[in-house]
């Protein structure tokens, strides 16, 4: 391989992301998966694609191991689009792999086989384990008489929901997998009833560092997961809210300005909480963030508040402090 890739880490990560943006935890999580045995993460060379996102779709974890390209991705939310999205990856990851080579030589160019897993923990039930194909996706032809026939292309992803009591073998093999289910169950579990987010997330990172879950990760990262932890809450829920309006009005102006609203909300809230890490937040400050309606500047808020080692540093890096 002629280019050297860079693992994607930035303030739009997920808390898996996070997780398994560590070598040595992605490597195990392979042998989980596969019944290996590999032991030098050195072995593994990430290839995660730097900014790979195409309309809201973000690569999350890709490595290179003995031939074979990985492609690993979580989702909160059931999306059978994933063999189409994944084939927009690997076609970007494998442009990049044989960026010197002559597709026009006599020569066979070699690549890795490639394979695609999701990891599913949304809170809407799911199957444990399916593959979904990208030839599910393929139009009818209507009134066509011809025999059908085998795609000429195809993609399978291998679909695993990794909630609490599913995918148990998966699960004792993989302590982190396992570990990271725990903790959202959690979160979730904290958060069903009348306790806010902010404190459901709180007392769940707490919790499991007292009782070794994640214990070094958490204790590590821990602002850093608590932010992204509730943003990661708040926009399941916004996304669930916003299905049940949809399937209920159909309206597409509606549609479309009320998930503008709840995204926005939602990393509002982020950017408060990981202020709060920080220092004191004034309320004219949290009411100047709840204001702001751009979610791409919401966005840049949220990075500069994890980076940020205090409120006043966050507010000079953005210029809010001419304002507030």
């Amino acid at each position: 391989m002629n280019e050297t890739l860079q693992t994607k880490r930035t303030y739009k990560d997920s808390v898996f992301r996070m997780l398994y943006s560590r070598k040595e935890e992605l490597l195990s999580l392979y042998n989980a998966l596969n019944g290996t045995d590999y032991q030098d993460p050195e072995r593994l060379e990430v290839t995660t694609l730097e900014n790979a996102i195409y309309m809201n779709m973000k690569n999350d974890v890709s490595f290179l191991l003995d031939a074979e390209m990985m492609l690993y991705e979580h989702q909160s939310t059931w999306n059978p689009n994933m063999p189409l999205r994944d084939l927009i990856y690997i076609t970007r990851l494998l442009e990049k792999y044989v960026n010197r080579e002559s597709l026009y030589a006599s020569t066979l160019v070699r690549i890795p086989a490639p394979h695609f897993v999701v990891f599913y923990n949304g809170s809407s039930d799911a199957s444990e384990d399916v593959i979904l194909k990208l030839s599910d996706a393929f139009e009818e032809r209507k009134g066509s008489q011809q025999e059908k026939k085998e795609p000429e292309l195809e993609l399978k992803v291998h679909f695993l929901n990794i909630n609490q009591g599913h995918n148990e073998e998966l699960m004792k093999r993989c302590r982190t997998l396992r570990e990271y289910s725990e903790f959202v169950s959690r979160i979730r579990r904290y958060a069903a009833g009348k306790t806010a987010i902010e404190e459901a997330v709180d007392r769940a990172v707490t919790e499991c560092i007292a009782e070794g879950i994640l214990a070094d990760f958490l204790r590590s990262q821990r602002a850093e997961v608590v932010a992204v932890s509730i943003f990661e809450y708040n926009e399941e829920e916004e996304l669930k809210k916003f299905g049940r309006a949809e399937y209920r009005s159909g309206v597409k102006k509606g549609r479309e300005e009320g998930r503008a609203e709840g995204r926005a909300e939602g990393r509002a809230k982020s950017v408060i909480v990981a202020l709060e890490m920080k220092g004191t937040v004034s309320e004219q400050l949290k009411e100047r963030i709840f204001e702001e309606k751009e979610v791409s500047l919401l966005e840049v808020w949220l990075r500069t508040a994890i980076e940020a080692d205090t409120v006043e540093a966050f507010l000079a890096r953005t210029g809010l402090d001419r304002i507030i």
